[in-house]
């Protein structure tokens, strides 16, 4: 990833210090981490602030949100968790004035255009500030944890697993009592990054089984729909015998799977999702400002745990609106920063950036005007 220079390090921290009152920039770990927050006197933000989409993120960005209305009593902040597909079209029609989205835009996307909040010719500024496991989740009476590997999972999604006590699952789990309950698999009814890095997992891992590839919305392969994370979750805890997919920070006194990578099974946790993040190349032909992250869905580096969710924070490199660059500004800044990332993570058990990545992270917020 790019390194930025002090000079643009330390600009960053003086935008994140307005906006916390010099906490953040104090604590972001860059080499000029100070500057800027001596300047009391410099006006904190305010207006109205709106953004949608992910409500993978919806935690996090109530963190976030508390975080910076604190310091800036004057400015409100409203995010609508409609989903991925539905915060992205938000976005680009101008509606939403930043998005939070489980995948970054695709190429061919930007290209089409427009942007209806950038300034013509503008690139977007696409930032991966939420790292968090996707969590399979089940509901079978008196079992707390299962073992499955990418075949079986595949499997059970597509339908051609119907019972739990199938072979398949029995081998992987000695000593678990396993009924012979119906399995009823819960995916997402609306279009979903969540879904779309679910899916994507299955077809990188399990093409032979899972031929749908990665979607967002979930083929027509049986099964229970519910309306967002928390229906799928409601729809996982209000049956026996159901088996779901969620953000990990959802996941609460469910039963959660442990994948198979490599030769060992692996729990979903924070370390785990950040690890997978930081051994995964970035997507080539895209602005300096739009970091999206290519996954290696098929490591089998120890201890990786492979079902994660990058969701990205989405707004313009250069807005049609000078308040309201400000505000994105402001609110990704904090987003990214030590102290919001630490937030994030208290609230929604998500995974802290590595400094590595918020150095490329600081320096494309730094560019937005």
């Amino acid at each position: 990833m790019k390194l930025s220079r002090l000079a643009q390090l330390g600009a960053v921290a003086a935008v994140a210090s307005l906006a916390l009152a010099g906490c953040a920039a104090n604590e972001g770990g860059a080499p000029d981490a100070g500057a800027g927050s001596s300047d009391s006197s410099a006006p904190s933000l305010e207006g109205n602030l709106v953004g949608g989409g992910a409500s993978s993120q919806e935690v996090a960005v109530q963190a976030w949100t508390q975080g910076l209305q604190t310091a800036n009593p004057g400015l409100t902040i409203d995010y609508d968790p409609s989903g991925s597909g539905t915060g992205r079209e938000s976005f680009q029609a101008g509606a939403v004035q930043f998005a939070g989205s489980d995948r970054a835009f695709k190429t061919d996307e930007i290209t089409a255009g427009p942007f209806e909040a950038c300034a013509e010719g503008s690139d977007l500024v696409e930032l991966p500030t939420y790292i968090s496991p996707i969590a399979v989740v089940f509901n079978i009476d008196g079992v707390d944890s299962l073992n499955l590997d990418a075949m079986t999972l595949a499997k059970i999604f597509a339908g051609q697993i119907t019972t739990w006590n199938d072979p398949a699952i029995t081998a992987l789990n000695e000593g678990v009592e396993l009924p012979a309950t119906a399995i009823t698999p819960v995916h997402r009814s609306d279009k979903s990054g969540t879904t779309g890095n679910f899916t994507d997992y299955l077809g990188k891992t399990a093409p032979d089984v899972w031929t749908a590839g990665s979607v967002e919305e979930w083929p027509a392969l049986g099964g229970e729909a519910a309306q967002g994370t928390s229906g799928v979750i409601s729809a996982v805890e209000g049956g026996q015998g159901t088996i779901g997919y969620a953000d990990a920070s959802r996941a609460g006194d469910l039963g959660t799977v442990a994948i198979k990578v490599g030769e060992e099974f692996v729990e979903y946790s924070p370390e785990a999702a950040a690890a997978i993040v930081d051994a995964s190349p970035e997507e080539e032909g895209r602005a300096a400002t739009d970091i999206a992250i290519k996954l290696d869905r098929t490591s089998t580096e120890a201890g990786v745990y492979p079902i994660v969710l990058v969701s990205y924070l989405i707004g313009c490199a250069e807005y049609k609106d000078a308040a309201t660059a400000e505000m994105v500004k402001g609110f990704f800044s904090y987003a990214a920063s030590a102290e919001g990332q630490d937030a994030a993570a208290s609230a929604a058990g998500s995974a802290p950036i590595s400094e590595t990545l918020r150095t490329q992270v600081t320096e494309a917020i730094e560019a937005i005007k």
